[in-house]
C-alpha cells in the first residue's frame, strides 16, 4: 500500500529525527548544491546513484528551505524521474509530480503546532508569510486533525 505524503513526511522526520529539509538530505546522502540559476528556484538531478538538490544561490535563507524540501519531495517522491527532461523533450505532464512535491515541501516545514498558532488569521495572510500558494495552505490545513471548533478563514 502506498503512503500517503504526511505518512511519508512524518517516517522521514522520526527516521533522522529532523524537520529541517537540509539535515534530512545530508542524512541521506542526497548533496545540496548553490548555485546561480537565473529564475529556475532549484531543481532534482540524478546521476551515476547519486543524488543532487540543485538550490539558486540568488534566494533568501527561507526561499532557500522551501527550495531544499521541494526538491527534497521529488528525491523521496520520485527518486528517478527526471522533469527537466520531461518538461523539455516529451509531452509527459509533471503537474502531478510537481504538486506532490509541494505538499511534502508545505508538510515538512509547517507543522500543525504553527498552524494551530495561525488558525486566526486568513489562509490568505498565511500563503503570504510562508511564500506559497493558498491552496497549499488550504492543503495542510485539511490534513491537520480537527482545529477543536476553530474554523479558518479564507
Amino acid at each position: 500500500m502506498k503512503r500517503t505524503i504526511p505518512e511519508t513526511v512524518k517516517r522521514l522526520c522520526r527516521k533522522y529525527d529532523a524537520a529541517d529539509p537540509f539535515a534530512i538530505a545530508r542524512q541521506m546522502d542526497i548533496g545540496v548544491i548553490f548555485e546561480p540559476l537565473g529564475t529556475v528556484r532549484g531543481y532534482y538531478s540524478h546521476f551515476n546513484r547519486r543524488k543532487l538538490i540543485h538550490i539558486n544561490s540568488d534566494l533568501d535563507g527561507d526561499q532557500q528551505l522551501l527550495v531544499c524540501a521541494h526538491e527534497l519531495g521529488h528525491s523521496v517522491l520520485h527518486p528517478n524521474a527526471n522533469t527537466p527532461f520531461f518538461k523539455a523533450h516529451t509531452l509527459f505532464s509533471v503537474s502531478r509530480m510537481e504538486t506532490e512535491a509541494n505538499r511534502f515541501m508545505i508538510y515538512l516545514t509547517v507543522s500543525d503546532d504553527e498552524l494551530m498558532e495561525y488558525a486566526e488569521f486568513p489562509m490568505s495572510h498565511l500563503a503570504n508569510i510562508y511564500d506559497v500558494p493558498m491552496d497549499l495552505i488550504r492543503w495542510r490545513y485539511e490534513q491537520m486533525a480537527p482545529l477543536n471548533g476553530k474554523e479558518h478563514r479564507l
